[in-house]
């Protein structure tokens, strides 16, 4: 199959390691869909770019799939949680935490969404008008105080820059670590973990604070205040953590807790963080699609902030939302290594071979998408066909949250919180970006906007 070999392999690799974003667009314009690698004796990566490889890997097939290896610095660095588990314990901690996460209890957090997006407006409302902020810091600092607050109980806002810090620094670590030769181990954690809290300038890293979260929430538990249904956090992720029993009707130990508290200070801050941001961006870029948004905001809502109730009501707030996600996916490639030999729409998969399916590519796919490469949320709108290809749609064509059986359970309360953000934001501020043009993305574990976002704070007239 189409593909590198010798010498063009070996550069492929190096290319991939420098910048894995540039390096698989390069691969797929070169030899298409269907790309395969050789990284070592005897092992090949595959790089799958159609919606039907991904249908097969991540659901018609997934029993034969699990999280790659390229997924161990990750696990290293935030444990073993949803994210990075495998077999009976993640089926256990999937079953523990879903209801938390269905679309009906998910509307209970609307109000910590909205009140977070309030705060931050009334601090830039201090602000002169076209002041020039960090966007992506502030969507950044903005989602960690909805999850500290929606579903841990803790108010995180002034672990914020360390914890982003950590984050961003851990992301990176995570990504260099997948092309060293490391034997997995305590201690190979042990020196990422270290490497890592020396590259943020964060002594504690994220373990910090996630032993805070906990021991704070058993402090408050001791002390009676479990027993108030009023408090903030009752019914939270963190209670269902810490009240639920193990297989043998043990409670969950704190490694168990912190490695789900941590994976879901990852993941549940940076989509949206990532999507907010993007989302921003490309408003700025095309201003007519910001008006129409504004309109509806202001037909709707009038002089008022949306509620969870609201965001059916707002069909191109969330629009807006998807196309950015289509574009800019915050997990941009999924990976996974095959249990045994298989066939993906005609590719033979030899086992223990990795592979990768990339929303990115995916979404952008021409064959799938007209101008794939244009920001048109009206495409969003369309019902049962995608526009200006006369097919219809196909349902693994726009995967931001992934699929199957591991498609990110925090789908709906990241879908709901962006955009009730955004639709509060933009009742109130425009945003101008500060240079031509979006901005680059910095390829890591999520899809980032390079070198932060500087953008121009404008109010509403």
């Amino acid at each position: 199959m189409p593909g590198p070999h010798g010498a063009a392999a070996a550069a492929a690799l190096g290319a991939l390691a420098r910048s894995p974003l540039d390096g698989y667009v390069r691969l797929a314009a070169r030899y298409g869909d269907t790309i395969r690698l050789p990284y070592s004796p005897g092992n090949s990566f595959y790089l799958l770019s159609r919606p039907e490889h991904a249908e097969h890997v991540l659901a018609a097939n997934q029993d034969n799939y699990v999280k790659a290896v390229t997924y161990r610095p990750l696990r290293a660095l935030v444990g073993d949680g949803l994210l990075t588990s495998e077999g009976e314990r993640w089926r256990r901690h999937r079953r523990l935490v879903q209801p938390v996460f269905s679309r009906r209890h998910v509307t209970t957090f609307g109000p910590f969404m909205t009140d977070a997006a309030q705060r931050l407006a009334a601090r830039w409302d201090r602000l002169a008008d076209g002041t020039v902020i960090n966007v992506a810091g502030q969507m950044s600092a903005l989602a960690l105080d909805i999850v500290g607050l929606a579903l841990f109980g803790s108010d995180l806002s002034s672990d914020a820059d360390q914890v982003s810090r950590a984050i961003d620094a851990g992301q990176r670590v995570a990504v260099m670590a997948t092309f060293l030769p490391l034997r997995w181990g305590p201690r190979s954690t042990r020196a990422l973990r270290a490497f890592a809290r020396r590259l943020g300038r964060t002594p504690e890293g994220v373990e910090g604070t996630v032993g805070r979260i906990v021991s704070g929430r058993r402090a408050a538990a001791r002390g009676g205040a479990a027993d108030d249904p009023g408090r903030a956090g009752a019914g939270d992720l963190l209670d269902v953590l810490l009240t639920a029993g193990g297989p043998d009707g043990s409670p969950l130990t704190d490694a168990d807790i912190g490695d789900e508290v941590a994976t879901f200070m990852l993941a549940g801050h940076e989509t949206t963080a990532n999507s907010l941001s993007w989302t921003l961006a490309l408003l700025s870029a095309h201003p007519w699609a910001r008006e129409q948004l504004e309109a509806e905001l202001d037909s709707a809502l009038g002089d008022r902030d949306p509620e969870a109730d609201d965001a059916d009501k707002l069909p191109w707030t969330r629009a807006v939302v998807s196309e950015a996600m289509r574009l800019y996916p915050p997990a941009w490639t999924i990976e996974r290594n095959a249990l045994a030999a298989d066939e993906v729409a005609g590719v033979r998969i030899p086992a223990g071979s990795l592979v990768a399916i990339p929303p990115y590519l995916i979404h952008r796919h021409p064959d799938f998408w007209a101008d794939p490469a244009g920001f048109d949320p009206r495409r969003f709108l369309a019902d049962g066909e995608a526009p200006g290809t006369g097919r219809p749609w196909h349902r693994y064509a726009y995967i931001p949250f992934g699929g199957g059986r591991r498609a990110c359970i925090g789908a709906s309360f990241a879908e709901l919180e962006t955009v009730l953000v955004l639709a509060t934001i933009a009742r109130r501020y425009r945003l101008e970006l500060t240079v031509r043009g979006i901005p680059a993305p910095a390829a890591n574990i999520t899809l980032r906007p390079g070198r932060g976002l500087p953008m121009r704070l404008l109010r509403r007239s």
